[in-house]
């Protein structure tokens, strides 16, 4: 590259792994770097999603992270927690702030503009058209359609009218539109969006994370079983992972004492689950205290069959990217799939596990039974062909080459 071309990410929520999740954005920047451009990610020094804020005077802090990446962080006044009106404010903030980076931070070639919060993309869009650079808009969230079909809002709310009128207006005024959301295309063109301003990049798994795996530490070994078949799941124990569900479905296989269920993290429901599982008087399930990220492919080692679910959503049905699919499918471990996520059904397409329907208990014991008595051979088969799905279609290097052609048009 002669002259090298500069990108910047402007994400609310981004994070580095040293103060929250890091996750994509944080991937797409560390990977555009590698390939030689000059990348520039801009996010919020406080957030609800932070472990730890990073702290300085000034209302912008660059910070290197490596060659040809750098993390700009934008000062934000502190909220209590993911309800405040106070991260409202923040939205709007951020939105104003982010439209001082003119002159703080080399030109870019591109923007490129990424949700949930909707707020934002005003002073991105502001910033492009400063600059006379293209603009890019990505929807990892449907807003304010979330808000609308899980929060209960309605439609008339002042506030959810506002975040309507900025949502067309990015799919309107935006170069590009992009999501991992593989069937998100339906509503933005009833949106008004133009089809061919669209492109799906899926999220998925980063190499060097995956392959520096660390071994797991004595006391998580010490809390997993010894000798059995295990259905394993390792995430969020929250609601929308339907794992009440996954507990039925265990209280049913009583008279298999060599088949175990594995639930390994935290969240709000993992109390609630403990609960279930004392009720229901179970001794086949078994709870692990949460892993650092850099363990998890040593923990789905010892599972002969990854667990993923969620709730019945209607929203599923514009596709689903959960980062742990893609860490079952490079484990090579065949994958329980209880999700409907409309057209994108990506473990029966690569035939690396089993499909079944969300929250339905029975379907699930049926295909842990078919697993369970399949020869170590076939699920071998079924391991390998999610490993070799993973790389050919989820692996970060090959998704930012995608992301670099549709950004810079190279």
């Amino acid at each position: 590259m002669s002259h090298k071309k500069t990108i910047w990410i402007i994400n609310q929520y981004a994070s580095t792994p040293e103060t929250g999740a890091g996750g994509r954005p944080y991937y797409f920047a560390k990977s555009l770097a590698k390939l030689g451009y000059n990348v520039y990610l801009v996010g919020a020094a406080f957030t609800h999603l932070l472990r730890e804020s990073p702290k300085f005077e000034d209302n912008f802090k660059v910070e290197a992270i490596e060659e040809n990446f750098n993390f700009v962080w934008v000062k934000m006044p502190p909220y209590a927690e993911a309800h405040s009106k106070k991260r409202i404010a923040n939205w709007f903030s951020f939105a104003w702030k982010i439209t001082k980076l003119k002159g703080l931070l080399p030109k870019p070639n591109v923007i490129l503009y990424s949700s949930p919060s909707l707020v934002g993309y005003l002073g991105a869009e502001k910033l492009a058209k400063d600059l006379s650079v293209p603009l890019a808009f990505e929807v990892r969230d449907i807003w304010p359609l979330t808000l609308c079909e899980l929060g209960g809002y309605s439609e008339n709310h002042p506030f959810i009218r506002l975040l309507q009128w900025i949502e067309d207006r990015a799919y309107k005024n935006s170069n590009y539109v992009l999501s991992n959301l593989k069937n998100s295309y339906e509503h933005m063109q009833n949106r008004g969006m133009k089809p061919e301003k669209f492109s799906w990049i899926p999220n998925g798994f980063f190499k060097e994370e995956v392959e520096g795996a660390l071994p797991l530490e004595k006391h998580t070994l010490d809390q997993l079983p010894k000798d059995k078949f295990i259905v394993g799941y390792a995430g969020t124990l929250g609601i929308a992972n339907a794992l009440d569900s996954f507990v039925k479905a265990a209280s049913q296989f009583k008279d298999y004492p060599d088949i175990a269920f594995v639930l390994v993290g935290q969240g709000k429901l993992k109390l609630a689950l403990q609960k279930q599982v004392a009720d229901l008087n179970l001794t086949n399930v078994y709870f692990v205290d949460s892993i650092p990220k850099k363990q998890v492919q040593s923990l789905l080692q010892l599972f002969d069959v990854c667990y993923i679910g969620l709730t019945k959503d209607p929203l599923f049905r514009f596709g689903v990217s959960p980062n742990k699919l893609f860490d079952y499918l490079y484990v090579g471990k065949p994958i329980l799939y209880a999700i409907d996520s409309g057209k994108y059904t990506p473990v029966a397409d690569a035939q690396a596990g089993i499909q079944i329907e969300p929250e339905n208990v029975q379907q699930i014991v049926q295909a842990v039974l078919k697993l369970y008595n399949m020869s170590p051979e076939e699920r071998i088969v079924m391991g390998e062909n999610g490993h070799k799905e993973a790389i050919h279609s989820y692996e970060y290097g090959s998704l930012t080459q995608k992301l670099a052609s549709i950004l810079l048009q190279e």
